[in-house]
């Protein structure tokens, strides 16, 4: 049976109830001063339910406030997660054979900088692909293929735009309800020296890992296979690297592991809209392009991408009297099996 914690009022009336009946005649009255007495007692006593209240939410972790939850976690060997950077390339064009140095910063239009983190140089075509990270950790450094990019600071013979590769792996820091969800996991999932959710738990444990999908077995008695999605997109060389470490450092000696992404599956969306009146295509094709993105991002390796939902998507954005889909043609399936961990991507996305 649930108790009710009383109030200030009912706490002060209770007070001077038993007032009355213990000194027959005593003056109760808010003026009197049994009720001065009673108001002060009662709003002290209403602080130490209060603080009562608090503490009994400490006691159990799917309560607890920010700083008890990080203990709680910590009982159990676990850590909040802090933000990690994206990384990925930048496509840099400019006089054949010029320098780019290391550090050489980007920007997109938006403002979110990039740095390369190692040299390069223009091949005889003038073009060049150089690995970069983001200044600032976070998601906002997630950003798609072919998103256009600006040098702070061009050196001598680079051109001053250049153009991004996908950069993915960017994470904010854990919230409470993810490092929540991590904690209880550990908790009705405790280790069972190499299980399926060890693997699971040891993949999640990285900043900037998204989702991980476990597959026992697939290369032969012995073997695991981790397949890993990064927040953003496809997992970076960086993120798989560093998920390999963890689970080489966890995982039981004789267990052959390996960690990898999925194989993307583009699924390009091109169509004709009709639009009703006072909407601007950019603002359409921009929410659109959203819907769909969070869409995809609910899909997992192996799941088949439905034209019934994205023709959802389209017609549930405001501004869409009409429209003609002429890409995908049909529903898009991926495959999982003991040689393909396919997962669908949203691809180009063309609307006129």
């Amino acid at each position: 049976m649930p108790y009710t914690t009383p109030d200030y009022l009912a706490i002060r009336d209770a007070i001077l109830r038993d007032v009355a009946n213990q000194i027959p005649g005593a003056n109760v009255n808010a003026d009197g001063d049994y009720a001065i007495r009673a108001n002060a007692v009662a709003a002290a006593i209403e602080g130490l339910y209060q603080h009562q209240q608090w503490m009994a939410r400490q006691i159990l972790p799917d309560t607890a406030d920010s700083d008890f939850l990080e203990r709680w976690a910590s009982l159990y060997g676990l850590s909040r997660l802090v933000a990690s950077a994206a990384t990925g390339s930048v496509d840099f064009s400019g006089t054949p054979a010029t320098a780019v140095p290391i550090g050489t910063e980007v920007r997109t239009v938006a403002g979110v900088a990039y740095q390369t983190t190692a040299p390069g140089v223009l091949s005889g075509g003038g073009t060049a692909t150089i690995a970069a990270q983001a200044v600032a950790a976070g998601a906002a450094g997630n950003i798609a293929d072919n998103t256009a990019l600006t040098l702070t600071s061009a050196p001598a013979g680079v051109d001053s735009t250049a153009l991004s590769g996908a950069m993915t792996g960017g994470a904010d820091a854990e919230s409470d309800a993810e490092l929540l969800t991590r904690l209880l996991t550990r908790i009705q999932l405790p280790p069972h020296g190499g299980a399926a959710h060890d693997y699971l738990a040891w993949a999640l444990s990285v900043p900037g890992v998204a989702a991980a999908y476990v597959y026992p077995s697939r290369r032969g008695l012995g073997t695991v296979d981790v397949v890993i999605t990064a927040d953003g997109g496809l997992p970076g060389a960086p993120l798989i690297a560093a998920v390999q470490a963890v689970i080489d450092a966890e995982r039981p000696v004789t267990a052959d592991a390996l960690v990898f992404g999925p194989t993307a599956v583009p699924v390009a969306v091109t169509g004709i809209l009709t639009l009703a009146s006072g909407y601007l295509l950019a603002d359409v094709s921009a929410a659109i392009a959203t819907a769909l993105a969070a869409y995809f991002a609910t899909l997992k390796p192996g799941d088949t991408v439905y034209l019934n939902r994205i023709r959802a998507v389209i017609s549930d954005t405001a501004g869409v009297v009409d429209f003609v889909l002429s890409a995908p043609a049909a529903n898009v399936t991926t495959l999982v099996d003991d040689t393909h961990t396919q997962l669908a991507t949203l691809g180009a996305i063309t609307l006129t």
